[in-house]
């Protein structure tokens, strides 16, 4: 058996300050403080006005503020991926190779007078392509189609949420406390909007969950097994803010409320397949200054640390299920 884990939460206080601060300090003692919505729009402001970075477009299915979104075709998937149709070599029986097919040459292609110079400088001679096998783009962010059911809910008018405009920040103005709201009708709806990139949209979705989880209590445990789909398709989408997003609310999620995270071990194969695909994907920036942890933009970072509050929270359990999905993982418990 491992060492002893970390104590379950006191009922009064569901963020343990302190303890976050023993376990890993200067890393995830502000867990519960980090405004995830609060910061998109600070740190897309500073990406287009300094970096220049292009504001991002809106897809075509939006139309304006007062349209509701086109349907989308039915093939499109969040996390779909397009089957790879390049051409395959041809085995040749005489070489015992593999040789791509020659050709059909048209009349203009034919050779003519005087080609035979340029056919010593290899001038006429068309590059084979390498033969190989097609890139698996693993890395390439997918399909991430404008039809969440946050977007569809929210633009029939079935959510009691809007965007309140304040001088520092924008919040959320509920129509109904939080508290009181059916966390299995609402939160499975939310968090399937963590995976949009159009504004009002991301904002409510983010914001929403952010302030559900906070106030849910005891009533977030029952409903973590209808989160699973909405968590793995915003994972699959292999986008880098929407996966940055899904583990900072993760984070939270795991922290919110007593037996969260040892209710989360039987889905670890659902959810850790992304976090071991990324999970070494830091900027080797070398001897420059690079704040993208500070702004919870790193995903290699924020993978680590959402694997340790998973172990740490998981219970006896939780690190050989977090070792078998992710190999080069490594305990942060002391033995």
């Amino acid at each position: 058996r491992r060492g002893t884990h970390a104590p379950p939460l006191p009922p009064k206080s569901l963020f343990p300050f302190a303890f976050l601060r023993a376990a890993f300090p200067g890393t995830m003692a502000d867990v519960k403080v980090n405004d995830v919505a609060g910061s998109l729009f600070t740190n897309e402001y500073c990406d287009v006005k300094i970096k220049g970075v292009q504001v991002p477009k809106s897809t075509p299915q939006t139309g304006s503020c007062f349209d509701q979104t086109m349907p989308i075709s039915a093939s499109r998937r969040a996390g779909g991926h397009a089957m790879q149709t390049a051409g395959v070599p041809k085995f040749s029986s005489p070489t015992v190779t593999h040789r791509w097919p020659t050709d059909n040459s048209t009349p203009v292609e034919f050779l003519k007078k005087g080609d035979g110079d340029k056919i010593k400088l290899g001038m006429l001679k068309k590059p084979e392509p390498v033969v190989g096998p097609p890139k698996a783009d693993a890395f390439k962010p997918r399909d991430n189609p404008p039809n969440s059911q946050f977007r569809k809910f929210y633009e029939r008018g079935d959510l009691p949420v809007a965007v309140e405009h304040k001088g520092m920040k924008n919040v959320i103005s509920w129509k109904v406390e939080v508290d009181k709201l059916d966390y299995h009708h609402y939160l499975p709806i939310f968090f399937d909007g963590i995976r949009e990139k159009e504004e009002p949209y991301r904002f409510l979705a983010v914001k929403g969950v952010e302030d559900m989880l906070k106030a849910g209590g005891q009533k977030i445990l029952p409903v973590i097994p209808q989160l699973i789909i909405p968590i793995k398709t915003a994972l699959n989408t292999r986008d880098h803010s929407v996966v940055c997003i899904t583990l900072q609310l993760l984070q939270k999620m795991v922290v919110s409320a007593e037996l969260v995270g040892e209710a989360l071990v039987p889905y670890y194969r659902q959810i850790l397949p992304i976090l071991n695909l990324f999970k070494n994907k830091n900027l080797n920036s070398g001897d420059k200054i690079d704040y993208a942890q500070r702004k919870k933009a790193c995903v290699g970072e924020l993978i680590l640390d959402t694997l340790q509050l998973f172990e740490t929270y998981g219970g006896e359990d939780a690190f050989i299920n977090i070792k078998y999905m992710v190999p080069t993982y490594e305990s942060c418990i002391n033995l």
